[in-house]
């Protein structure tokens, strides 16, 4: 044998073996470091990453290698094959969290860990001010909700008997995911509603002369009105003796409802304005809700108290002053506002 043949020999045999194994062993490594290590945009704080729908297990991986939320595109491609689960990646929102790695990061889209937004929907809240918080939060244009809000077929689907939806969704913390469509957001809202007003609800609103709308909509006024629980019934007590006697309500939140001004306080010339919600001007319920009453509201105006007030003023930002006098209210209304004033 000649010795260079016999050098190549001992060389395949021996020395080509070992270097395919630590070539091995490294490109192991490398591979590891990619899967199990965080990348520094991770490191240094959690982040959120949308992947849309239908866009594919290879779409994805450089979605993520773009975000910085992943080093190597080949090394998720590679993890979700071994573990089976390249074709059922799910689309979505997701808040990766700070420190996580790649294996994290494919479990969390195998598992469908969408990012959820939670949105307050107060007592009182109105269809605008919501309108405002969906959009602040990403999830749907103001103007598409006030639309679908007042969509006749929308609001008639959801066997609602109003022209808006103004009324018809419960206060309360909604978790919505991205992607949501307007029409089933305001749906979860409106059945949490109907789920709230029980028949026994129902039954005492019936007893009382009220249909649902009316209820609603005494109700919102008396939620926009009140500040603490306690003075509800109260104020549904002024509402109803006022009711009783063709008395106008002259409610202040059913004027700022119909100028669209929120909460600020209406000027004498707005208490002017020519509207159906303006209850200076018109006698009886406005036409309909002017908010979202939450339950303390609406057993207040089934229960009103037994009192004969007829009006109430503000002593400061949260109690009212009640009297059954129009001479007892004047006073009271000289007295906190020269209390304000100092």
């Amino acid at each position: 044998m000649r010795p260079n043949s016999a050098l190549a020999g001992w060389f395949f045999t021996r020395i080509l073996p070992v270097l395919i194994l630590l070539a091995g062993v490294g490109f192991v490594s490398v591979h590891a470091w990619w899967l199990l290590i965080p990348t520094p945009a991770i490191q240094s704080g959690a982040k959120v990453v949308e992947i849309g729908p239908q866009q594919g297990v290879v779409g994805i991986a450089s979605r993520l290698q773009a975000e910085n939320v992943i080093r190597s595109q080949l090394g998720f491609l590679t993890l979700a094959t071994l573990r089976g689960t390249a074709g059922s990646l799910k689309a979505g929102e997701y808040e990766i969290p700070k420190d996580a790695n790649t294996v994290q990061i494919l479990r969390f889209l195998e598992e469908g860990r969408v990012r959820q937004h939670p949105i307050l929907f107060p007592e009182g809240g109105s269809v605008r001010e919501l309108a405002r918080a969906l959009e602040a939060d990403g999830l749907a244009r103001a103007e598409d909700v006030l639309r679908v809000s007042q969509d006749p077929l929308f609001v008639r689907r959801l066997g609602i008997e109003a022209p808006s939806l103004e009324g018809y969704l419960f206060p309360d913390t909604y978790h919505f995911l991205k992607g949501l469509t307007v029409e089933e957001m305001l749906a979860r809202m409106a059945h949490r509603l109907r789920a709230k007003v029980t028949d026994d609800l129902l039954a005492q609103a019936e007893a009382r002369g009220l249909t649902l709308h009316q209820l609603l909509t005494l109700a919102s006024i008396i939620e926009r009105e009140a500040v603490v629980p306690d003075e509800m019934p109260l104020i549904s007590a002024v509402f109803w003796n006022r009711l009783q006697r063709d008395m106008p309500l002259q409610a202040d939140p059913t004027v700022q409802y119909a100028l669209g001004k929120g909460r600020q306080p209406p000027t004498r010339d707005d208490l002017q304005v020519d509207s159906p919600f303006n209850t200076y001007r018109v006698r009886g319920l406005p036409p309909g809700p002017i908010a979202s009453p939450g339950k303390a509201a609406i057993r207040a105006a089934l229960n009103p108290a037994k009192v004969p007030y007829l009006y109430f003023v503000s002593m400061d930002d949260r109690r009212h002053f009640f009297s059954s006098t129009l001479q007892e209210h004047n006073s009271a209304v000289a007295r906190y506002r020269l209390a304000r004033a100092k």
